[in-house]
């Protein structure tokens, strides 16, 4: 297999569904103090399990046995209504020509649902890669890793599109590329490896078709090996 494949995160990323999932925990716990904004910043890119555990710390109080159906359940219905692609995203997928897929640390049902509403489905089809079925969580390797392996590319052939530092760390511990997304002139004090940056999704062709260009010879000699 020659070329590159492209692994995209979802959340942050391809949809603005941080916002929605974030303003769902001050929804059904109204006596935290923060802002979506706070929450976003704390909790990007990480597993349900310890946001939670998390959230039980900052409250001194266990939260119910139902808690994340009733998550689950409430974020399912503001997706249904206000979730959109980031912008930009539709017209990069429309002129990104390179295999893709989705590898996410969220739920097989919560995943589909997000590009189906956000009208990203048709771009993916079935390449669509989740923590839950894996068994590996960012910032472990093995979601890139696997989703590689499924798409027929070795590591050294992929870029990852990502928004949190979780996921540019995983992108870095399984060997592949990573572009990180920062919209509305985000910053990070936290660099991984040689990471590119950018904020405006237009960009990215031109990106990914420069990393190309560049990396081409040196990935078809670690082929040839």
């Amino acid at each position: 297999m020659t070329g590159i494949c492209v692994i995209f995160d979802l959340d942050g990323t391809l949809v603005d569904s941080e916002g929605l999932c974030n303003q769902a925990f001050l929804d059904l716990l109204p006596q935290l103090g923060d802002t979506v904004e706070s929450l976003i910043q704390r909790y990007r890119g990480k597993k349900l399990a310890p946001i939670l555990a998390d959230l039980e710390g900052r409250l001194c109080q266990k939260l119910p046995d139902t808690f994340e159906l009733h998550y689950r359940q409430h974020v399912a219905e503001v997706f249904s209504r206000e979730l959109k692609p980031m912008p930009g995203v539709l017209e990069m997928l429309e002129t990104t020509n390179f295999p893709k897929c989705i590898a996410s640390s969220g739920p097989p049902l919560k995943i589909r649902q997000a590009l189906q509403v956000s009208g990203l489905a048709p771009y993916f089809g079935d390449s669509i890669f989740s923590s839950y079925e894996v068994g590996s969580w960012k910032p472990e390797p093995g979601l890139f890793q696997y989703a590689a392996n499924a798409m027929g590319f070795m590591p050294s052939q992929c870029v990852v599109v990502e928004d949190s530092e979780v996921g540019i760390e995983a992108a870095a511990a399984a060997g592949m590329k990573a572009f990180r997304y920062m919209r509305n002139g985000e910053t990070s004090s936290c660099w991984v490896g040689d990471e590119v940056p950018f904020d405006d999704m237009l960009q990215l062709p031109r990106l990914l078709a420069q990393f190309v260009s560049y990396a081409q010879p040196i990935i078809q000699r670690g082929l040839a090996r």
